[in-house]
């Protein structure tokens, strides 16, 4: 395959995951708005945040009554993975000043997987943009459309969106589950929240659950699954 192909081949992949991913956003306004967020407050999130798993943790926490402060702290914990990815990124794509400050805004799960794969920069920098801005186009459109849909059905109990936080944050959760690491790290952070539901105010079981997950994330040594794929 030519360079020029296997850069097309590339854009198109980063393109067809960004539709796949960006799609999803639907869910994400839809749950905003019958967690209490209006229409705009859904799409700020989306626009400014754009990492899907804290912008589910938001907007769970707000949704079950608890504080926003625990629900921003939960967000952050969890996103706290797109700093290491960057720190990975960075080098591949080779970005300085102005450009490497508006390409961190881009590094989410997919833009980085379809990034690390590459050992030529032009390849590394094609599977970053397409996907990046694929997704963060579609997954913006489809906040806003999955928001007004939401604000149009009214009352969210009466069709039991307000359950759908918990399965959206679980549809984004178990792609992931894919290493002994990783699934014992979910066990251990559903138990500790669960065990601290009837104990603490709405928000705090999940922002315990994220330190552990961020505790074996630094503390825990490569997994043995990760390393013979």
């Amino acid at each position: 395959m030519t360079a020029d192909a296997t850069t097309r081949s590339i854009v198109r992949d980063g393109i067809a995951v960004g539709i796949a991913t960006g799609a999803y956003g639907i869910s994400f306004g839809a749950v905003a708005v019958a967690s209490g967020l209006d229409v705009w407050q859904a799409c700020a999130l989306s626009l400014l945040v754009f990492t899907g798993a804290s912008q589910f943790a938001l907007v769970g926490v707000i949704g079950s009554g608890g504080s926003p402060f625990f629900g921003a702290l939960s967000g952050l914990l969890l996103g706290t993975r797109n700093t290491l990815y960057g720190l990975k990124v960075a080098p591949l794509v080779g970005w300085h000043g102005p450009r490497k400050v508006a390409a961190a805004h881009l590094v989410i799960d997919e833009s980085s997987a379809m990034t690390l794969t590459r050992t030529r920069q032009d390849h590394a920098r094609a599977g970053f943009l397409s996907t990046g801005i694929s997704v963060f186009v579609l997954w913006n459109l489809a906040t806003l459309a999955g928001a007004l849909a939401g604000d149009a059905l009214g009352d969210p109990r009466t069709y039991g969106l307000d359950a759908a936080v918990g399965g959206a944050f679980l549809g984004l959760l178990w792609p992931r589950l894919t290493t002994t690491r990783n699934r014992v790290a979910a066990l251990l952070g559903a138990g500790v929240a669960l065990s601290l539901v009837p104990l603490t105010p709405a928000g705090v079981p999940v922002l315990a659950a994220s330190v552990v997950a961020l505790g074996m994330a630094l503390i825990g040594g490569p997994d043995s699954e990760e390393e013979a794929s």
